[in-house]
């Protein structure tokens, strides 16, 4: 929808700081974007501040949009039954601002970017339906 750009969705989701800086470094990720409501985790080393230094440290840039966070209302959609997905994948879908989306493109057109947010799995997150936007 928005031209050829250069995302992948990580979630770090049981990974150590150590580990997901070795995954973005495997991916070629130079850029990350925080797709977080909130940019707080239970894991210290993925809370906003000590994220983004830790990323400085190793050179790679951090944005937090979260303009393209999940609501908390809508979250429990994301891994009830596929009707309750399609119904939360639909509502996200309708919430998504264009400058936002519009944000990661132009950073993406620029540099290998990450969507992070803490799920795992991608398909029970609302970064994949970010990236099919973006696609």
């Amino acid at each position: 929808m928005v031209g050829p750009v250069d995302v992948v969705g990580i979630g770090y989701e049981g990974l150590t700081l150590s580990a997901f800086l070795a995954r973005l470094s495997s991916l070629g990720v130079t850029h990350v974007v925080d797709v977080r409501f909130a940019a707080r985790s239970r894991k210290r080393d993925f809370n906003k501040t000590a994220l983004s230094a830790a990323l400085a440290a190793t050179g790679l840039g951090y944005t937090h949009l979260p303009a393209l966070g999940n609501p908390p209302a809508n979250r429990p959609g994301f891994h009830g039954s596929p009707a309750e997905l399609a119904s939360a994948r639909a509502t996200f879908a309708s919430l998504m601002p264009a400058s936002a989306l519009s944000t990661v493109a132009s950073l993406a057109r620029q540099e290998r970017v990450a969507l992070l947010c803490f799920e795992a799995d991608q398909s029970r997150c609302h970064r994949d339906v970010i990236l099919s936007a973006l696609s």
